[in-house]
Order: C-alpha cells, then structure tokens, then sequence
C-alpha cells in the first residue's frame, strides 16, 4: 500500500476542483471520504483488507491532500457533497458505497442524500453529531479571520507538545505514541511544509457548517442507504453517548459498533476491528 502513495495521483476536474485521487483492489466501488485535516493516506490501514473485496476509490477532498482548489471552490458540507457527486459522474461509477470518517462521514451523508440512486451502503467512523459541537473547533473556526492565524496554526502543527494535546491530535488516538512516525510524516509534515495545503486546511475548516450538522437529526430520515456506525468509544472529540442518538433518526440504521480502546481516528487505531465490523456490512451479509 506504501507504493500507492510513491507514485503521482490522478486528477479529475469538477469544475471548481482538480480532485486528486487514487484506486486500489477489485470488486464493487467503495468511495472512501477522509476528514479534516487530513487525506486518503489515512486509509493506508483499512485498504489491504479493503482491496480484497472492492474497488477503493481514494479521492482527496478539496482544500486537502493533493487536490488542487481555487479560490471558487466551495469548502461546505454541501458543496464538498456536490464535488464528490461530480467525481463520481467523472469517473463513471453507477452506484458505489461509502466508508468515511470525522468531516467526511458528514459529507457522505450528505452526498448520499442529493446522490440516493447511486450511494449503495454507508459505514460512517466517528462523526459530526447534530446538536455537539466538538472540543475547539468552533473557537478555530471564530478565530481564522483574525490576524496571525495562520501563524498559530504553525505553531500548533510544530509543536509536539500541542499537536499531543486536546487541542491539537490527542483526541485522536488513546495510543499518544500513533501521533510520531507515519501519522506525522503523512499527516503534519504536508500541512508545514506547504503553505498551499496549510491554506486548504483553513479554507476546509472555515467551510464546517454546523446548521447543516444539525439539520441531520431531521434529514437523516431521508437518507435511503443501510447505514451502520462504527466507533472509537474513547472518543472524547465525539462521544459515544452522544453518537447513540443518531441511529434512530435513520430509517434503516443496522446498529452502531463500539470499538474499545479506540477515539476519533479509529480506523488508524485499530483498522483490524473497524474492517471485522464494517466488511460483512458492506457485503451484504449485515
């Protein structure tokens, strides 16, 4: 899977975005949606078991990874839908399923929503849940338009001490020492070393629409696709006992899987579990 990453992405134009991305495996298409701040790499765990059954499909939402965003392109929940939507038109998919995580479990709803012919099945990995507001960001939010954010977001990024903190990746892994070594070449070196992919991220997090996050406790109902929640129970950026009012509002929601010693990153945490939950779902069997 390392050599899916050695080599250039391929690019598909929707417009407002060059979406980059990549494919690995055989089967039926599964599209798999990353969230902020990171990209596709961060499926690199879940693919092998992944591959053996699918096509994965490994775009890199705008303002993220390797696509190549303009100052047009629209970083909300519905237009990051709309891009996928587009993606999926360019690439020439009838019908595919999902898996996503963070940001991109929300935008998979969403795209399943204006998408129902084609969106087939939902695995959705800790996410936004209408009514929280997750620890910080918010206030990132509030702050971006202020003078020397950029600056402090570097500085969050250089630091180990914050990118350990709450305030920075320690939510994601109840494991701190996931946070070195390829979490942090794949993920934080990027955003420090280009100020391009530093600027997306900002963009992205500005577009995080909270009313459309709380619409869903309504707009879930419509969403016509099985649906099934798998979750890092530590999670503190998203908990457990928030996330457990969600499968009710779905009309047909066929549980929520708790995965212990595990938080927002779950699939990098422990991707083995999350691919025993998630498989006999996708294919079917669940």
């Amino acid at each position: 899977m390392r050599e899916l990453w050695q080599k250039p992405p391929e690019f598909a134009d929707v417009g407002s975005a060059r979406i980059a991305w990549r494919t690995v495996g055989r089967g039926e298409p599964l599209l798999l949606v990353h969230g902020w701040p990171l990209s596709s790499w961060s499926f690199r765990k879940l693919l092998p078991r992944l591959a053996q059954h699918f096509t994965c499909y490994l775009p890199d939402t705008p303002g993220l990874g390797e696509t190549e965003w303009r100052d047009e392109t629209d970083f909300r929940f519905a237009g990051q839908a709309e891009s996928l939507r587009l993606f999926a038109d360019a690439l020439g998919l009838a019908s595919y399923s999902l898996l996503a995580f963070d940001t991109g479990a929300t935008i998979a709803r969403q795209l399943a929503l204006i998408d129902p012919r084609r969106a087939r099945r939902l695995v959705l990995l800790n996410t936004e849940i209408p009514g929280h507001r997750p620890p910080f960001i918010p206030l990132f939010q509030r702050t971006l338009s202020l003078p020397g954010s950029r600056a402090a977001m570097q500085m969050l990024l250089r630091s180990r001490a914050l990118r350990r903190s709450r305030m920075g990746f320690g939510g994601c892994f109840v494991d701190l020492s996931l946070l070195e070594g390829d979490f942090h070449l794949g993920s934080v070196v990027p955003l420090l070393e280009s100020p391009r992919r530093l600027e997306g991220a900002r963009r992205y997090l500005a577009g995080i629409d909270w009313a459309l996050v709380d619409g869903l406790a309504t707009r879930h109902r419509e969403i016509a696709a099985p649906v099934l929640f798998v979750w890092g129970e530590d999670d503190p950026t998203f908990p457990i006992e928030r996330a457990r009012a969600m499968p009710p509002q779905l009309e047909d929601c066929r549980g929520l899987v708790p995965i212990s010693r595990a938080r927002l990153l779950v699939h990098e945490e422990r991707p083995d579990a999350v691919a025993e939950a998630a498989l006999p779902f996708l294919l079917g069997a669940a």
